[in-house]
């Protein structure tokens, strides 16, 4: 369920809608119904992004027929949205036709100081105790909570345990290690390491947080610190050293190329680990992205997804009682969005501890790994901010430019975009 999944599907602009009233699906639409429908007095347009994992989109409307039945007044529209999601949403909230309860990947600071989501502070009550304290800081703008969490993504890097046993390696615990390894478990035959098509994915990042750096402090863009060139500038190693698989024919958050035998290690996310199990029974390995030099720190990232409520919507007070019903009070249905779907971690420590496919194994390994080295992205986190981290990466990684130029040059964009956020 990672906020890359959108790019599974690009068959048009909607996907299929499907409304549910008092419990029934009467319809299919894919435009916004608006006003009330077969009684109910209100009418949610609820947008889902297309999750690549089996029985999520049944799930999704599934939950909505209970919450109709609870609540007969108010008609749940089910949108599946294929494609580029963040940007359909992003172009859809500045019209008539915006949804009144959406998902967010990578929850915008910019979104609620713009007034385009609501505050829901009185959703959680006392359950506001029992969510992760991560997950509750990442939704804190100014002192309050714009979204709740409904599943915890956790990315880290698989690895095969025969591969790297066979060629006499240990699972890597710096990043000289593991490009070290990358490079040994390189033939003529594949590579030694995935992380995405571009070859960068979600490495600029990590290697700042393995080197001790961050990304944003207090609203400042710090990805131009030391610590930071240093360990962005060591990623061109594993370019020189052409041990990075380019141009699969699935990205990085589909685990593919990893249980085809295309590359022995990979940077996935938990949601793969079933389909991994199947593939590779238990030859696989987890790990975090490891420390950049003895001293620095493992990572792991921490996405996934958040519902939000659209502040200039018609319908604010039913969108956030369904809000309420389906990711503070039903956990039930938490534990079952969760792990029948994928793994994922839910955010409510309760549900976490319920939930028994997460509890054994390597699945139990991750969350233990998280739960110690997991970070988040910060919530100024949006394109603008994000966007020339990636592109100096990118130059410094084929050696276009002096790491710290091209850093500081990316770090003053980004300035400019959270400051702009701020405002």
């Amino acid at each position: 369920m990672s906020a890359y999944r959108p790019q599974l599907s690009r068959r048009g602009f909607l996907g299929g809608s499907l409304l549910f009233v008092a419990g029934a699906a009467v319809g299919c639409s894919t435009s916004p119904l608006g006003g009330g429908s077969s009684g109910a007095e209100t009418t949610l347009n609820v947008w889902f992004h297309a999750y690549g994992e089996a029985g999520t989109q049944q799930a999704a409307t599934r939950y909505a027929e209970s919450f109709t039945k609870a609540h007969p007044d108010i008609a749940v529209k089910v949108t599946w949205v294929p494609g580029d999601y963040t940007s359909k949403l992003n172009a859809t909230l500045l019209t008539d036709g915006a949804p009144d309860v959406f998902e967010i990947g990578d929850l915008s600071a910019g979104m609620a100081r713009r007034g385009q989501i609501a505050a829901l502070d009185d959703l959680y009550g006392a359950a506001e105790a029992d969510f992760n304290p991560g997950d509750i800081d990442y939704v804190t703008v100014d002192g309050k909570l714009y979204g709740v969490k409904m599943v915890d993504d956790v990315m880290m890097l698989y690895y095969r345990k025969s591969a790297l046993a066979k060629a006499g390696i240990t699972p890597p615990t710096t990043f000289d290690q593991l490009a070290a390894a990358a490079k040994a478990l390189t033939t003529k035959n594949g590579k030694g390491l995935f992380v995405g098509n571009d070859g960068i994915g979600d490495t600029p990042s990590l290697a700042v947080f393995s080197n001790g750096g961050d990304l944003v402090t207090d609203g400042t863009v710090a990805y131009a610190s030391p610590q930071a060139v240093e360990a962005v500038a060591g990623l061109k190693r594993l370019h020189d050293d052409q041990s990075l698989l380019l141009g699969f024919t699935t990205d990085w958050w589909d685990p593919s190329a990893f249980t085809q035998g295309v590359v022995p290690m990979q940077w996935c996310g938990l949601w793969a680990m079933p389909a991994i199990r199947t593939a590779l029974g238990d030859d696989f390995g987890v790990l975090p992205w490891p420390a950049f030099k003895p001293g620095g720190t493992p990572v792991l990232h921490v996405g996934g997804w958040t519902s939000c409520v659209n502040a200039k919507g018609k319908h604010t007070d039913a969108a956030k009682k369904f809000v309420q019903w389906l990711w503070v009070e039903q956990t039930d249905l938490q534990k079952d969005f969760a792990e029948s779907y994928g793994f994922h971690i839910p955010p409510r420590t309760s549900v976490a501890a319920a939930a028994d496919k997460l509890a054994q194994g390597t699945a139990k390994e991750t969350a233990e790994l998280a739960a110690k080295y997991g970070r988040h992205n910060p919530n100024t986190w949006d394109t603008a901010v994000s966007t020339p981290l990636a592109a100096a990466a990118a130059k410094i990684v084929g050696g276009q430019g002096d790491p710290a130029a091209l850093l500081a040059d990316a770090a003053k964009q980004a300035q400019t975009a959270v400051d702009k956020q701020r405002s």
